[in-house]
């Protein structure tokens, strides 16, 4: 089966997870039509308040000429009199001053709608005045300079500005405008936009908005997780049921979802569950019965074997009825031990495998155990004694000795047996679990083996989920490996 990470590097950025896929495709397609809307709105937003921004400055602009045009035609020894009385009496909304020389204002406002409001002023200034010499600028209260000694506008005295100008509780920016008059004074003009805050209004995408998103993006996502893992959980039961069924432990009884096609797909796996279990059923039977009536024919060749003048010919047949009623022997060990009938239990491993260190001990075969942790294993017992029985006789017979491994971690355990011996070729550890095969050491040694063992051993292995692997070490003799889940 190909690996579909091995298929485009950006699968490899994938999480395994079904939720965490699901959870991340759903939170980006929201991002996406989230991010997608509010840039519309934002740009639609944009230009409205750009239009009404343009008109309502263009009639600030005009009342503003209105005003330079009142004060530009009152005779020139009047116009301080009238400019004292317009700061202490009020009665309009400019702070006005005149000044022999403009003044330079800093600009501190960065704002995308600035040019928009600067330039909108100065044509309409410069157009209702019929003069060229017209700056303007927008500043923050506490950066504005109202005369060329350089004061500033919060240093003078608050009747002076209360009436014109809001300095709290939020000062607002100010646009200031310098006009050159005829007598070539400036007249200073400073006031407040049409909206104090509109600058504030026009940012679309505000923290607030953000806030928002953010907020409608967790909502999403819980709701995702809480969604996606009730839509899958029966796909997990449906796993842990598969896997079940492969340890040949039972399984409760999996409940309909109400989703069809998980509903089918359950269906369908206890219908197969159902035929495997017969099918299983029906080759034990049958194996056992053809095996056990085997018997009866090769006890009457062997009868009829005796009754041959030729005794060079009745050794021959006398061999071959042996070497097949030992096949048959085997088989029927074969079925007999790797499909053992028993319920899965808690098994300590740690002393399984010292009471077989003991065992062997006993009978004169070096066998040394260490346990680098002790977990904890649900296992069928009797069918792993055997196993782990049958890989330690192994090591001491054909390696001289055993010494035993049991490691662990979060997902898996992990026994190593090794031994001594000669190892093996790689061809020959290929084809050393099929049934029959045995090697010339293993012959030399053990005339009357069967070559069934390891076969066996794997099979009780893969019962629990496992898998049973063969190395050479790299300091001479085989490592028996045996990697159990601890997930079951």
């Amino acid at each position: 089966m190909t690996n579909a990470a091995e298929k485009s590097p950006l699968w490899r950025l994938m999480p395994s997870s079904l939720i965490a896929r699901l959870l991340i495709v759903m939170v980006a397609g929201v991002s996406t039509a989230q991010i997608v809307t509010s840039a519309i709105w934002a740009g639609q937003v944009s230009s409205d308040a750009k239009q009404s921004l343009s008109e309502s400055v263009r009639y600030l602009a005009l009342s503003m000429a209105s005003t330079v045009q009142y004060f530009s035609a009152l005779p020139d020894n009047v116009r301080p009199i009238v400019l004292d009385q317009q700061r202490e009496i009020g009665g309009s909304r400019y702070f006005l001053n005149l000044n022999q020389n403009p003044i330079t204002l800093p600009e501190q406002m960065s704002h995308s709608l600035r040019s928009l409001i600067l330039e909108e002023v100065n044509a309409v200034l410069a157009d209702e005045l019929g003069v060229n010499d017209v700056q303007s600028a927008l500043v923050m209260p506490e950066h504005a300079v109202v005369f060329t000694n350089g004061t500033l506008l919060t240093d003078l005295p608050d009747r002076w500005i209360r009436q014109s100008l809001v300095l709290e509780p939020r000062p607002a920016p100010l646009l200031v405008s310098q006009v050159k008059l005829r007598d070539g004074s400036w007249m200073y003009i400073a006031t407040l936009l049409p909206d104090p805050y509109i600058l504030d209004k026009t940012r679309a995408l505000t923290g607030e908005r953000w806030l928002s998103l953010l907020l409608s993006l967790l909502i999403v996502g819980v709701l995702s997780v809480w969604f996606v893992r009730w839509q899958t959980r029966p796909l997990a039961d449906l796993a842990a049921a598969a896997d079940a069924f492969g340890r040949g432990m039972d399984h409760a009884p999996l409940q309909d979802s109400g989703l069809r096609e998980l509903d089918a797909t359950a269906r369908a796996f206890g219908v197969m569950e159902s035929r495997i279990q017969r099918y299983m059923t029906d080759r034990e039977r049958l194996f056992g019965a053809i095996s056990h009536d085997l018997r009866t024919p090769i006890t009457r060749l062997k009868l009829r074997t005796e009754l041959l003048e030729d005794g060079q010919l009745q050794q021959e047949f006398n061999e071959d009825l042996d070497e097949l009623e030992l096949m048959v022997k085997g088989a029927l060990q074969s079925v007999r031990d790797s499909d053992i009938h028993e319920d899965p239990h808690a098994i300590d491993l740690s002393r399984l495998l010292q009471k077989l260190a003991r065992d062997n001990t006993l009978a004169g075969h070096p066998v040394t155990v260490r346990i680098a942790s002790q977990p904890n294993f649900i296992g069928k017992p009797l069918a792993l004694k055997r196993c782990l029985s049958n890989l330690i006789d192994n090591a001491v017979f054909y390696g001289e000795r055993a010494d035993i491994i049991l490691e662990a971690n979060t997902s898996h355990l992990v026994i190593r047996i090794l031994d001594n011996g000669p190892g093996i070729s790689d061809d020959d550890m290929k084809k050393l679990f099929e049934p029959y095969t045995r090697l010339a050491h293993g012959r030399h040694l053990n005339k009357n083996g069967m070559g069934l063992g390891l076969g066996i051993a794997r099979a009780i292995i893969h019962g629990h989920g496992g898998e049973l692997e063969l190395h050479n070490r790299t300091t001479g003799g085989l490592e028996v490996r045996v990697v159990l889940p601890l997930s079951n």
